[in-house]
Parts: structure tokens; sequence; C-alpha cells
């Protein structure tokens, strides 16, 4: 795909992402595209090799999607970001990676807030059960009750606490510790039964990972 072709196609699709999210793409090698949004800015420029620890390198080691925090170390500045590799004949060819603003205060890496009705509560992340995608915003289950927050599950999904949370579907975010049982369903997919009895399908865009992450 020609650089062009990639530049038009990314115009497009930036419709898709949050305001504060830059977007690269790269071949196994290389970055091909990149276009820094106004909050974060790796100063990534078309040509440019990928840099070993950063998240596109680990998923095209890893031929596996990967969302983490880096450091500084790397690009100079730190920040979340989602690398998914793309594959060719079963090869991988490149990824797209979707980065985010630096890390939240450490108070927020502690708990989630959330709003029901007019009011805000802090919950701690070991009482989040799991989180569904609805609209813009996000609804947050915990033990104690559910509200919203303010921002979207992709968004979301790189201030979470990575030994506890996994996503297992465009909708749902889990928390592991609150797998009560874990079902075959079809098509190489599984589906959760929560502490809750919640059920929460893992599709299979997903399924690699999660068994990956859960050992087994």
């Amino acid at each position: 795909m020609d650089q062009f072709t990639v530049s038009g196609i990314m115009e497009v699709m930036r419709e898709f992402f949050p305001s504060n999210t830059a977007v690269a793409i790269s071949s196994r090698e290389k970055f091909i595209y990149y276009q820094p949004s106004r909050l974060v800015d790796l100063h990534i420029h078309a040509g440019d090799p990928i840099k070993k620890g950063s998240v596109t390198h680990q998923a095209l080691t890893e031929k596996h999607q990967v969302s983490m925090y880096i450091d500084s170390n790397v690009y100079g500045i730190p920040y979340y970001a989602m690398s998914v590799p793309i594959f060719d004949d079963n090869e991988v060819s490149g990824a797209i990676t979707t980065i985010y603003p630096a890390k939240p205060s450490p108070i927020a890496r502690n708990v989630l807030t959330i709003k029901s009705e007019d009011r805000w509560y802090p919950i701690p992340y070991s009482d989040v059960m799991y989180l569904e995608s609805e609209g813009r915003k996000t609804r947050v289950q915990a033990q104690t009750g559910s509200g919203y927050h303010k921002l979207n599950l992709t968004e979301l999904e790189f201030t979470l606490p990575d030994d506890s949370f996994i996503r297992v579907h465009r909708s749902y975010i889990v928390n592991v510790h609150f797998i009560q049982e874990i079902q075959p369903d079809s098509h190489s997919t599984f589906l959760l039964i929560m502490k809750d009895r919640t059920k929460i399908p893992v599709t299979q865009t997903y399924t690699s990972t999660f068994r990956k992450s859960l050992n087994y």
C-alpha cells in the first residue's frame, strides 16, 4: 500500500478515533504513516525505524495485539498505546498503533471514579467487575453498584491495571478475578460467567490473547 493510499484511508479512519489519539502505521521495519494528536506527539516520521521497546515493536515481535504503558525511555515522553499486527498470508507484514496521552495521576491509577445520577463515586479497581461500552461512555459494574465513566472503553483500557483487566470483546473489559467460569462457545470463542452471573462473550478477535493471558 503506497503512502498516498495510506494517508487517504487514515483521513477517513480518524473519524473513528478519539480526538486525543495519535495513529501510526508501520511495515515490519519502519513507519509508513504517522499522525499526532493535539495531546500527544511522539515525533515519529514516515521512514523512521521502529524502536525496540515500543508497543509497535512488541506487537510485531509477539504477533498479537499489545496494549500497554510505555515510559519516557523510548520516545522521550510517557504514553499509552495499543498496537495490532497486520497479517498477510499468515505472516506479520506491519502494524497499526493508536497512541494516547501520558499516564494518569497516582490516585487515578488506584481508583476509577464513576457517576451515578448526580453524584460521583471513587471505586477501587479491585472492586470493579467489568466495563461495558455504551455509546461514547463506559458503564462500570462494581461489587457495590454501577455507574458511568466519561471516557470510552478504548481510552479507559490503557489506564486499567493490566494484571487484572483484559479486553475480551469490542464492548467489554473484564476483571479476571471476577470470572467464575469459562464456557466454550461456537467458532473458537468463549462465554464468561461472571460472579454476579452476567454472561460476557469472548469474541474471536480476543480469544488468542485471552487464552495466553490466562495460560490455558
